[in-house]
């Protein structure tokens, strides 16, 4: 007899499959329309099926009830995120760039990367009771990398393609990528000095030297270079075995391409065993990797990759709303949450802008004072700050005194766990509401304005202004534009003449543009026939550039794509129409195919 199975497992998967089928529904509407960021979807998503909300992801019950289970399925599941991402970012990057740029590089990793360090430091020790600046500086360090995932709503997709320049884009993921890896330096020191100092003198050597013999050897030479030096070995090796399979055809598509994510998994798993630091490794592979440009142009078009990439960020963000220590935010005994929200704001604003507006002159890819703020301002804290916090809590767990962790050491994890938590999600907030907050700034006064002139305009004497000329320039129309209020002050404006000049060139630039209509048809006297189509000059709508637009691109007057006669005794090659696939074996076309056809009938028309 069928009986019902509704375990962990199956409710899990459930969820987790059936929200990003529906997200994907809608995600070109969310992320390419309104600009908001799929981890932010993705947190709030995973704050709902938590057992804060509806309790159908019960990640203590996974852990079977134990926090520090919790714990490191948490860490292992942001150590795979990293590695995939950063690999993935490697890739992206051109030929030998990190050699290219290293003096940008050097200034954000450098001075940038330690000012962030202190400046987040100097503000929780100011703002988080009882706690010691060296504590404080373990807190800073945590979420002093920006993270590559929160990254990509900033380098990828139609906002940053418009208003990005390709150079920042880059030098971004660069920097996102390599001070993820570089974060251990910055964590460690205080940990050894928290370790080997102690507290009050329990449980410790009382030996600073030990701790930086620690840190300069352990550290920067067995965790950070020979991450370094293995990452590139790796990377090198596996690019020419690529190389080799690739020129002999042994190696088909899927395998090609699912190439560098199976680079990533081999990394994390290898580091990992030996005890290094595996973020750095993954980054320096996948840069080494694509050294020479040839695998990241040969997948360049392809949605591979891009596609594991919007998954890992989807359930790593899920996962975060639903671990996530919700409830200590409003009752955590370490820090109450007036403190929380001013440390919030004032990370947000002080952690990184300032030190990026001090040093843009010297960044050549930032070329002016409004991309320093720009910069400066999205370093986001996400994935990597997470993935520190659990490094720190496994390290902590091990400073003990008769088989407890160390009372210094146990409070610190409680302030970590809130603090570092809470910013994270600060972070995802503010930056997945910034950019379509903009907007709406940018567009309700503008909009507001142009009601507000339209309504001032429709009520006024209608003796004053007896036939307003761009009133008449379109049947329905009574707003104006402001570029029309300010041709109407200059000198030879008529009020009532409605063929002036200057009405006349109005009336047939706003008909051509809004209408698609042609200017001379714009233009003639009621009661004559249109001119012939071989008289028409072309008209080309491509969309508000946006990717939005009419149903097809008008060629020369026609929205079907049909030939037209060009009046030179020959039939004009017809457009595609924009229900066409032009693309060999595709049935589904997409925004940004769409968009790209709408170009490429461009161009057809301006030939005709």
């Amino acid at each position: 007899m069928p009986t019902l199975a509704i375990n962990n497992f199956n409710i899990f998967c459930a969820t987790l499959g059936g929200f990003i089928t529906l997200f994907g529904l809608v995600s070109y509407l969310f992320k390419e329309k309104y600009y908001l960021s799929e981890a932010l979807i993705s947190l709030i998503a995973g704050l709902i099926f938590s057992p804060h909300a509806t309790n159908w992801i019960r990640p203590q019950e996974y852990a079977l009830n134990d926090i520090e289970i919790l714990d490191t399925i948490t860490l292992y599941f942001t150590r795979l995120v990293l590695g995939v991402q950063l690999v993935l970012a490697g890739v992206q990057l051109p030929s030998k760039y990190l050699k290219k740029e290293w003096k940008s590089l050097s200034f954000l990793i450098g001075p940038g990367m330690t000012t962030m360090w202190i400046v987040t430091s100097l503000l929780v020790f100011a703002l988080v009771p009882h706690i010691s600046f060296l504590h404080a500086l373990a807190v800073g360090a945590c979420v002093t990398p920006t993270d590559p995932v929160l990254s990509n709503s900033i380098v990828k997709g139609k906002f940053a393609d418009k208003n990005i320049p390709k150079e920042l884009q880059k030098i971004i993921i660069a920097e996102s990528g390599t001070n993820d890896g570089l974060g251990y330096p910055f964590l460690f020191l205080p940990l050894y000095l928290i370790q080997h100092i102690g507290h009050q003198g329990q449980g410790s050597d009382n030996s600073t030297r030990v701790a930086m013999g620690l840190w300069f050897g352990e550290m920067w030479a067995y965790t950070i270079l020979l991450s370094i030096v293995y990452g590139a070995a790796v990377g090198w090796v596996a690019k020419k075995l690529l190389h080799w399979a690739e020129e002999r055809k042994y190696v088909d598509r899927e395998s090609f391409l699912v190439f560098a994510i199976t680079l990533a998994l081999f990394i994390v798993g290898t580091v990992g065993m030996i005890g290094s630091d595996d973020v750095l490794a993954c980054f320096i592979a996948g840069n080494t990797f694509t050294w020479d440009d040839w695998f990241r142009l040969e997948t360049m078009d392809d949605s591979f990759q891009p596609t594991i990439d919007m998954l890992l960020n989807v359930s790593v963000f899920i996962w975060f709303g639903a671990v996530a220590p919700w409830w200590l935010f409003a009752h955590s005994p370490v820090i109450p949450i007036w403190r929380l929200i001013v440390l919030g704001i004032l990370v947000l604003l002080l952690r990184r802008l300032p030190i990026i507006f001090a040093l843009h002159k010297k960044i050549h890819q930032i070329e002016e004072a409004r991309q320093a703020v720009f910069v400066g301002f999205f370093g986001p804290i996400g994935v990597s700050a997470i993935f520190y916090l659990y490094v720190s809590h496994e390290f902590l767990n091990g400073i003990t005194v008769d088989g407890e962790i160390r009372e210094d050491a146990a409070y610190l994890k409680e302030v970590m766990e809130v603090v570092i938590w809470f910013l994270v999600i600060c972070s995802v907030i503010v930056h997945g509401l910034c950019i379509p907050m903009a907007k709406l700034g940018f567009f309700i006064p503008r909009t507001l304005t142009t009601a507000l002139d339209s309504l001032g305009r429709t009520g006024s004497d209608s003796s004053d202004d007896p036939q307003p000329a761009f009133q008449q320039a379109q049947a329905g129309e009574s707003e104006t534009t402001d570029a029309e209020d300010r041709l109407r002050r200059r000198p030879g404006w008529s009020r009532t003449g409605g063929d002036s000049l200057p009405t006349r060139v109005f009336r047939i630039g706003r008909s051509l543009m809004r209408s698609g209509t042609s200017s001379a048809d714009a233009n003639r006297a009621p009661g004559q026939a249109p001119l012939p189509v071989s008289s028409v000059p072309t008209i080309i709508d491509s969309g508000d550039g946006d990717g939005e637009g009419d149903a097809s691109a008008k060629v020369d007057g026609k929205s079907d794509g049909s030939e037209v006669s060009t009046g030179g005794g020959g039939a004009a090659p017809s457009a595609p129409a924009l229900g066409e696939d032009v693309i060999s074996g595709r049935t589904i076309r997409f925004h940004d195919e769409q968009q790209q056809q709408r170009t490429e009938e461009a161009k057809v028309g301006q030939k005709v």
